[in-house]
């Protein structure tokens, strides 16, 4: 996947890895290496350097968080007895870039293994913010055993005494679930409760149940191909205080493909972009609604590439509207969301190999 950086920066990954002072090995690279809102970005220092990052409260407790977080699915799932140490590079990178959010779930495969061995081994486990999802329904309506056992069994794999936060995954038994992910936010066994989707036909059964209330996050598919969000979910998340967390902001790397061998607009050096992924990310977290943004990746370069979006100003509504419109003038954006996800990537983790088993059944 072609992630080209801003041909007037002269900037290449090994560059930006330097000027950071994140040295990475090369033995360590996979192959193929605004507007008004109650929710305001702040600055604050989180990276070891000390340098200022962009940050966004949590409105239900006033807790802040950077901008840009960490996904897991696909790429943090590896088949056991697999290599795995660029993942651990993959964390630490985050992690001094000034990252805190991590977002995982039992359905990723192995990904909640990876994801307490090494935070254990860098010795961030405690200080890391877990979002975390229960998908699960029961023996029979309101049994909550399956639930429990998945609460106890991401405890242990994680290696925490309690989740940050806890989500319901894509709406699954939601009705049982989000009252349960309450008793144990009550309870003390997380802090923060919350409901995800990936897919845009459920935008609005999200939107139903943040403008009920009581929700501390809500977690939404939103990026500049996939606009739904704005119409409903993201004007009642910042009126119902809950915060949002994006998933998919690149597409599923299809953005990458559209823009792939392309320079980045001139405009862009305004806003201190080097690479058509901090444009991405700069475009989606100056949003005032959203609170984190959750790109996925198994490159330890690509993890310092996104980590540059926390720094520099972010484009303004006006600004946000030129960066869309520049997309929509590249042949074949109007076509990209029904394109496959993950063009020229290959993921040989546990979900994959799952899938595969059960297609050859057919």
């Amino acid at each position: 996947m072609s992630r080209a950086t801003h041909p007037h920066s002269a900037v290449d990954r090994r560059d930006v890895l330097r000027a950071l002072g994140l040295g990475i090995s090369s033995a360590l690279l996979p192959a193929g290496v605004l507007a008004t809102s109650r929710i305001t970005a702040q600055r604050v220092n989180l990276t070891t350097s000390g340098e200022a990052i962009i940050t966004r409260a949590i409105p239900s407790s006033g807790e802040q968080v950077p901008a840009i977080g960490l996904g897991t699915f696909m790429t943090f799932d590896v088949l056991p007895g697999g290599p795995r140490d660029h993942l651990k590079e993959v964390m630490r990178l985050f992690w001094e870039a000034g990252g805190r959010v991590i977002d995982t779930s039992p359905l990723y495969g192995t990904a909640e293994v990876t994801v307490g061995d090494f935070a254990t081994a860098l010795g961030i486990g405690d200080q890391l913010f877990i979002a975390n999802k229960i998908w699960a329904t029961g023996e029979y309506l309101g049994d909550v055993s399956h639930a429990t056992r998945s609460l106890e069994r991401s405890l242990q794999r994680l290696w925490r005494e309690r989740i940050d936060l806890m989500q319901c995954h894509s709406l699954v038994n939601a009705d049982v679930v989000v009252p349960l992910l309450r008793a144990w936010k009550k309870e003390g066994q997380v802090r923060y409760v919350g409901v995800t989707h990936h897919e845009p036909a459920y935008t609005d059964l999200l939107a139903d149940w943040v403008e009920r209330g009581g929700l501390d996050f809500v977690q939404v598919n939103y990026s500049v191909l996939e606009r739904r969000a704005e119409e409903r979910l993201l004007p009642a998340a910042a009126d119902r205080g809950a915060a949002v967390l994006v998933n998919m902001p690149f597409g599923k790397a299809r953005l990458f493909k559209l823009v792939e061998g392309r320079p980045l607009p001139d405009f862009a050096r305004e806003l201190g972009i080097e690479s058509w992924a901090q444009y991405f990310l700069k475009w989606v977290i100056s949003h005032p609604a959203v609170t984190c943004a959750l790109p996925s990746t198994s490159n330890p370069a690509h993890v310092v590439d996104n980590m540059g979006a926390l720094r520099g100003p972010l484009p303004d509504r006006r600004t946000r509207e030129r960066m869309l419109r520049h997309l929509e003038s590249i042949p074949g954006f109007d076509e990209l969301a029904g394109t496959p996800w993950y063009p020229d990537k290959q993921y040989r983790g546990t979900v994959t190999r799952a899938q595969g088993e059960l297609r050859a059944r057919q």
